[in-house]
């Protein structure tokens, strides 16, 4: 795989800094069911590294410290952690709003057959990412046979009163392009998806996300093969709105590694850039409890360019 990090400057993308922390992202680990070409994450069933008991027990323990608004589960497939059930029970027990990026075909796995019903029972929110509502743009991308889980794990989630806007469970679809392109205008889109699904397949949800492709791990590797990489980056750097930068998601958002590390966010993770909160020493979750980090330097490169360009784009989806 191509390292994409040597070839993201550290320097002409705006400043930031922090405001209220309102959200911890924590990555459970990089194993998943799935291994899509658009993973920024490099994630699949090889995957090893899965978040520990004890380090759970430290992502707990900042929860009942710091008074935060959301948890957001991610991976690779979080459910596949063991912990996932626990961690969920804790947080919501704490009243916080939980978050489940889910890829789908996870709840149809071998021993995750209840798992769409403790979601539910337990009021968690589900993203989960459908990139196309065609068969054969989301097969391009994850694999022969995915869409068709993808459709019935979608009904199943619709049975249990999910995508129903008076049963307070969210389901919220994410979509990202083919290739090396800006995503559509994110409620046009939306219509789009809601009429074919329905007609289609009887499926209902309460809203789309579009998020743009990050130039890092598999698909920027990808881009460096075909020779892309620094066309792409135009295109990013090009669109880049300013009004964008005070709703990126690294403002109010810290994401945490499957050992407990801390980042800006996600994508930072991925490229190994530890949190601004310590010029750049990498730090762990168990030494930030209590502590506000408000103001706190945002660590940036020209990768943060994929949130800010055209409508913006952001784990929630276009600004």
């Amino acid at each position: 795989m191509h390292a994409t990090m040597p070839l993201l400057q550290q320097g002409t993308f705006p400043a930031l800094r922090r405001d209220r922390l309102q959200t911890l992202q924590v990555n459970l680990g990089y194993r998943c069911n799935q291994a899509c070409l658009h993973c920024h994450v490099n994630a699949g069933p090889t995957r090893r590294e899965v978040m520990s008991e004890a380090t759970i027990d430290t992502v707990i323990d900042y929860l009942s410290a710091n008074p935060l608004a959301s948890l957001d589960l991610t991976g690779g497939a979080p459910e596949l952690n063991p912990g996932f059930r626990r961690l969920v029970l804790a947080a919501r027990a704490l009243g916080l709003h939980v978050i489940d990026r889910c890829n789908l075909t996870v709840l149809l796995e071998p021993g995750q057959e209840d798992t769409a019903g403790f979601l539910s029972e337990n009021q968690v929110e589900i993203v989960a990412s459908l990139p196309c509502y065609l068969e054969e743009n989301v097969e391009a991308q994850r694999g022969k046979g995915v869409y068709e889980a993808s459709i019935r794990a979608l009904q199943q989630l619709n049975a249990l009163g999910y995508g129903d806007p008076d049963s307070g469970l969210e389901l919220k679809l994410m979509y990202n392009p083919q290739g090396p392109d800006l995503p559509p205008p994110q409620d046009a889109l939306e219509q789009d998806y809601r009429k074919y699904l329905l007609e289609t397949f009887g499926i209902r949800f309460n809203r789309l996300l579009t998020l743009a492709n990050m130039p890092i791990k598999r698909f920027g590797s990808m881009l460096v093969s075909k020779g892309r990489f620094e066309e792409y980056m135009q295109l990013l750097r090009g669109a880049h709105r300013d009004e964008n930068l005070g709703q990126v998601m690294c403002r109010t958002l810290l994401s945490v590694d499957w050992q407990g590390y801390v980042y800006d966010c996600d994508f930072n993770q991925m490229l190994d850039l530890p949190a601004g909160l310590n010029d750049g020493d990498r730090l762990h979750l168990s030494t930030l409890a209590g502590r506000d980090i408000s103001g706190e330097v945002i660590r940036v490169a020209d990768h943060c360019y994929g949130c800010t360009a055209g409508q913006g784009s952001g784990c929630s989806g276009a600004f």
